[in-house]
């Protein structure tokens, strides 16, 4: 089923997630993908004829800088106000070194503010559009997603995908986001939905067989968590490869080793000491098809733009932001 005439859906490349124009007497644009792609976010809301000084307000469905990292130019260019979750906002406003996990993830996020921090249920008036904020924590403890009653249209941001499950991050969103992650599932499963989209992929088939997948997914994973854990891995490990466009051979221990995730999720679900969980995790990488060497290169396999580097190397982290 097409998405309805008021949405446009945009599905992007990596390292930028997707993104949901909402049309209407005072535009919304649900998520703003990545800072390194902030020409190609401004072009194409030129071609849907809503160019971003036409827009009314910015919603995230969560902070990572996939789906927000495109916050700042937009903010900062146009004075366009964001709207998020109170949990991620109250973080993020007051330059918390946690904010948008972005130091223990190496993920590049520019400062910008929330104007308005949303609560669960919270109905967003947009002129001739209602959205309603439903709170969906698992893959983070602030993440919402996105119901337009009128057109049973769903936003799920990273609650659920089509073919995949979100990541689960116990180190920073708690020990039950395993549990929080399949409450949402039920969240999502109970409202009527005629149309619906993910962060990641294309819209969904059937949403409700989605949902039914990763629930059966999730609960696997309360069995054998080293999966849960194999999983995290892969998506932040291939990640880091689209943002530096691949690492040598050489680069890559000393790269992992000075990530808090890499150290996190080996100690815990392997017991294994950083030093030895560095080739496990290339192995693992290689049989699942998420990287392959080029040229004694590990490069992801996922379709993606990588970012200038010199673009990368100018963003600072959240407790220096100005």
């Amino acid at each position: 089923m097409s998405a309805p005439e008021r949405l446009v859906f945009f599905e992007r490349h990596q390292p930028s997630a997707n993104m949901i124009l909402i049309r209407g007497n005072q535009p919304t644009l649900i998520d703003t993908g990545f800072g390194g792609d902030l020409a190609t976010t401004e072009r194409v809301l030129h071609a849907a004829g809503v160019p971003p000084t036409a827009l009314d307000l910015i919603i995230n469905t969560h902070c990572h800088c996939d789906h927000s990292g495109g916050n700042h130019g937009l903010q900062t260019r146009y004075t366009i106000p964001i709207a998020t979750f109170h949990q991620e906002a109250e973080l993020i406003n007051r330059r918390d070194p946690n904010a948008c996990v972005a130091d223990w993830m190496d993920h590049p996020v520019e400062p910008y503010r929330v104007d308005r921090l949303l609560v669960d249920g919270e109905i967003i008036d947009v002129g001739d559009v209602a959205i309603e904020v439903i709170h969906t924590p698992g893959h983070t403890r602030g993440h919402i997603a996105l119901y337009l009653p009128d057109d049973q249209a769903l936003i799920c941001g990273d609650a659920v995908h089509d073919n995949d499950v979100a990541w689960i991050n116990r180190f920073y969103e708690g020990e039950d986001s395993l549990d929080h992650a399949l409450e949402s599932l039920d969240r999502l499963a109970a409202l009527p939905v005629r149309w619906a989209c993910s962060g990641h992929g294309p819209a969904f088939a059937d949403v409700y067989a989605a949902i039914d997948a990763a629930r059966r997914r999730y609960e696997r994973w309360r069995h054998a968590p080293h999966r849960l854990a194999w999983h995290a891995c892969k998506r932040l490990f291939a990640y880091a490869l689209m943002l530096y466009d691949g690492l040598d051979e050489a680069e890559i221990a000393p790269y992992l080793l000075k990530r808090r995730w890499f150290r996190d999720y080996g100690g815990f679900y392997f017991q294994l000491a950083p030093e030895d969980f560095v080739q496990p995790l290339i192995d693992e990488m290689l049989r699942s098809d998420a990287a392959i060497w080029h040229n004694r290169r590990l490069m992801a396999l996922t379709p993606y733009n990588p970012p200038s580097p010199t673009w990368l190397a100018s963003v600072p982290q959240p407790e220096i932001w100005e």
